[in-house]
């Protein structure tokens, strides 16, 4: 699976991989970061024996998109 965001009905799914040498603490607050200013929650989580999580994030579509910075 690529790591591209896919869309299903009313959801947008991303996948992102996190290394072995990621630590919980670590992880947590990445998610809370992609949770904060995008909008994902977490929709499933798999841990690989080698220490690799594999994580899906889920947003409701919206039609109105993410506004631009402006400097």
């Amino acid at each position: 699976m690529s790591d591209e965001a896919v869309i299903e009905g009313d959801w947008e799914y991303r996948p992102l991989r996190l290394p072995p040498g990621v630590s919980r603490r670590t992880a947590a607050v990445q998610l809370a970061i992609h949770a904060e200013f995008a909008g994902w929650e977490l929709a499933r989580v798999l841990l690989f024996g080698d220490g690799t999580r594999k994580v899906w994030l889920r947003r409701r579509r919206s039609a109105v998109g993410i506004p631009g910075l402006f400097t």
